[in-house]
């Protein structure tokens, strides 16, 4: 049976009449994100319509899901809000704090080992809240919410920007900061944007060695990794429906790398046999009884022309197998004569060092089982590795039932790793490199979602690339980032030219799913007892000092760095070793923005300190800025904060005194995440100016006492030479995130109304 049943029911009771109420007020046909958006409204039935990309709703989400490096500051801020125990279902995963080195055993042991503070004050904190606790070793937190969680037609936040994965089995789940995961937990609505809507019809079928991945892949390649922001991706049409559930999870999953706030697909077929397959029958026959809300009305994708703010064609029958990358998941390349032509010309190492298999992406038992049909082909067929092979499973019922089926038998007679049921190399948690900062020049092939530079090995020459679970295992085995296994022949052991044949695989385990401790436990009815510690000398945790209003007068602030270029939330706070202090504010700051490329010099991690005129890291410099009480100011380039929805990004620039933050434009969750800190995120209303901002710049806030909604806002710049310029800046900001910044923070007005 399914957790929370009554809850998924209630839902289900509510949404004839929420959808009947909204197609109404909106006067047309209603696609499914709109149908999930309207009925879960906080003041609950629709009353007006709202505007795309313009109104900010507040929402009434229907569960929570926190990962470890996340969930420490997300539960250590609602440690501060004054509750007993958390509102909406919450769960809390450990998946990110586990290094994949020597594979699964050894590498889950040594993060019990080092990580055993972390776990066991995540393991209190939800007993005593009321949060269902997944161990370390019980998978991926997105492959674990597939399985156990989601639910068609609901609406689910998580602090990963992964979260989105959701959307696979037709939720609009959207992945959010700590701090807005800690207003749901509180009992509080939670504020979005209505998104814009974007509709993706995908036509003919899915064959031979084309996979889901190809179609996000294409996707990306259309929409940049900023086309997306502010919408949902919305997939139907006849290739939508006869794909797998899990093959739409990957497609929704890898959504997040175009910015957009989530996407899904409607109710169908494949997701009542996920459902049925994964214990749930219940749930399957709860939404078979409202099927008809759980996707979009027939008008709408008969004509989506009419109801979508834009429409992208894709016909799976001419698809074919990608690979995207390097440095970005939007450059995509076709296997075959355009990489080689492209690698080529952009000197990209052909060699292929590793493949990796897995990650929240592309971990499920239908895709280790297509990529083991491959393995099984280079055994059968006497190909030997060219490159090293890893795998991580999504889930340790996953893993075991592919254990129990000989698929990761296959992979292991090929002597790939199998490391732990955890994110690993995905999220920069591998050890591959003992010095990874001069490590060489080398490509590598993935099917995980992201690729930025240093981000799997922390080596900034390692090229990667993104591909399906099954062209990354035979890449793997050819070694040739230029193979193409549709046309190229390989040599075996015998001297013999061999062809791969197409990959096959089973959509779910033909014996169903089997496990036998699934990681899960279940918290105490009553928690008030768990006391929760944190050692005052701890370097993992610290406990939180809210945050001191910044005012209606900022003036004197001097420039921390100018950005130049590509800015993610990797190069504001990395991940990889550093997810060891993501507990502990204080100390996580020493890695801010010391990824970012400063746009004076070209350097990374060295800028100007203006009060003493020497040359320092950015933390440091900072660190000067905040003793001497001088505020300071971060300015960016486009899509500043793309990537991982980690606050830590918002946190640490706030906690070293950085009271503004000016871009081109925002990643929608960093750009929350900054708001929700107290802190100021504008963007250039002439994007010319960023060229304006020199070196040894003051800033005065010169109307910063008017701060309004849509209102601008006056910068003035004070340069060298005594020369000033005034620069108009825009933001997004409603009175309530304006009452946030003059509490301090949402958590600080969180704090005073329970109060």
């Amino acid at each position: 049976m399914a957790f929370d049943i009554e809850m998924i029911k209630g839902v289900y009771t509510k949404m004839a009449d929420r959808v009947d109420k909204a197609r109404e007020i909106v006067g047309k046909p209603l696609t499914l994100s709109e149908k999930i958006l309207y009925s879960h409204l906080w003041d609950g039935t629709p009353t007006k319509a709202f505007a795309r990309g313009k109104d900010y709703v507040d929402f009434a989400p229907d569960r929570i899901a926190c990962q470890d490096a996340t969930a420490q500051m997300a539960l250590l801020q609602f440690m501060q809000a004054g509750k007993t125990k958390v509102a909406v279902p919450t769960t809390v995963h450990c998946d990110h704090l586990i290094q994949a080195k020597e594979g699964a055993a050894t590498d889950l042991k040594h993060a019990n080992n080092v990580s055993s503070e972390v776990f066991n004050f995540l393991e209190s904190v939800s007993n005593k809240y009321g949060i269902g606790f997944w161990k370390p070793g019980a998978g991926i937190i997105h492959q674990v919410v597939l399985e156990n969680y989601a639910f068609p037609g609901g609406m689910m936040i998580g602090t990963d920007s992964h979260t989105v994965n959701a959307g696979g089995l037709g939720m609009v789940a959207i992945g959010v900061g700590g701090a807005d995961a800690v207003d749901v937990m509180a009992g509080m609505a939670w504020e979005l944007k209505f998104p814009k809507l974007i509709g993706v019809r995908l036509t003919g079928k899915l064959s031979g060695w084309t996979a889901p991945k190809d179609v996000i892949l294409k996707v990306a390649e259309i929409l940049t990794v900023k086309g997306g922001t502010g919408a949902i991706v919305e997939y139907f049409g006849p290739g939508a429906t006869s794909m797998s559930c899990t093959g739409k999870g990957t497609i929704c999953n890898m959504g997040a790398e175009i910015g957009a706030t989530t996407s899904t697909f409607g109710y169908d077929e494949s997701m009542e046999r996920y459902l049925r397959a994964t214990d749930r029958e219940d749930v399957a026959d709860a939404a078979n009884q409202v099927k008809e809300h759980l996707t979009a009305d027939a008008e709408v994708y008969a004509n989506p022309e009419q109801y979508f703010d834009q429409v992208i064609d894709i016909n799976l029958s001419e698809l074919g197998p990608l690979l995207n990358g390097p440095f970005t998941p939007d450059l995509s390349t076709t296997v075959g004569k355009a990489m080689t032509e492209k690698a080529t010309a952009n000197e990209w190492p052909l060699k292929v060092e590793w493949g990796l298999i897995g990650s929240c992406t592309n971990s499920s038992y239908e895709d280790l089982s297509r990529a083991s049909s491959i393995a099984q082909q280079a055994l059968d067929k006497g190909l030997k590795m060219k490159a090293e092979l890893g795998i991580n499973p999504g889930s340790e019922q996953v893993r075991f039932t592919a254990e129990r089926d000989g698929i990761l038998g296959i992979f292991e007679n090929l002597d790939a790793k199998i490391f732990t049921n955890a994110c690993g190399p995905c999220i920069g948690q591998w050890a591959r490199y003992s010095d990874p900062k001069n490590a060489p020049k080398n490509s590598i092939v993935h099917s995980f979602n992201r690729n930025f530079a240093k981000r799997a090995d922390g080596n900034p020459n390692t090229h990667a690339f993104v591909a399906s679970p099954e062209l990354t295992a035979a890449i793997a085995v050819a070694g040739r980032l230029d193979f193409n296994p549709l046309t190229d022949k390989l040599i075996n052991e015998d001297g013999q030219e061999v062809m791969f044949d197409e990959p096959t695989g089973w959509e779910l385990p033909p014996k169903g799913f089997a496990v036998d401790d699934n990681g899960y436990l279940a918290p105490e009815a009553d928690g008030s007892h768990v006391q929760v510690s944190v050692k005052g000398d701890s370097e993992r945790l610290q406990l939180l000092t809210p945050f001191t209003p910044l005012g209606n007068s900022i003036t004197g602030a001097k420039l921390l760095i100018k950005a130049y270029g590509k800015c993610t939330t990797d190069h504001i706070s990395m991940a990889g070793p550093w997810l060891r202090f993501r507990g502990h504010l204080d100390n996580i700051a020493n890695n801010t923005l010391i990824g970012a490329v400063n746009a004076f010099g070209q350097k990374t991690n060295f800028v100007k300190n203006q009060l003493t005129g020497e040359y320092g890291g950015v933390p440091d410099t900072a660190r000067a800025y905040k003793a001497a009480g001088v505020k300071s100011i971060v300015v960016g380039d486009h899509n500043y904060g793309e990537g991982s929805s980690r606050e830590h990004a918002a946190m640490q620039p706030r906690h070293l005194g950085v009271a503004a933050v000016i871009v081109k434009s925002f990643a929608r969750i960093h750009e929350t995440n900054l708001k929700k800190q107290g802190m100021l995120g504008l963007t250039f209303a002439n994007e010319s100016d960023y060229d304006v901002i020199q070196e040894n710049d003051t800033f005065n806030f010169i109307d910063l006492n008017e701060f309004a909604p849509g209102k601008q806002l006056t910068l003035e710049a004070i340069h060298e030479d005594g020369s000033k310029d005034l620069i108009k800046l825009n933001h997004t900001y409603n009175d309530s995130q304006i009452e946030w910044y003059q509490e301090g923070s949402a958590l600080n007005l969180i704090k005073k109304q329970n109060a």
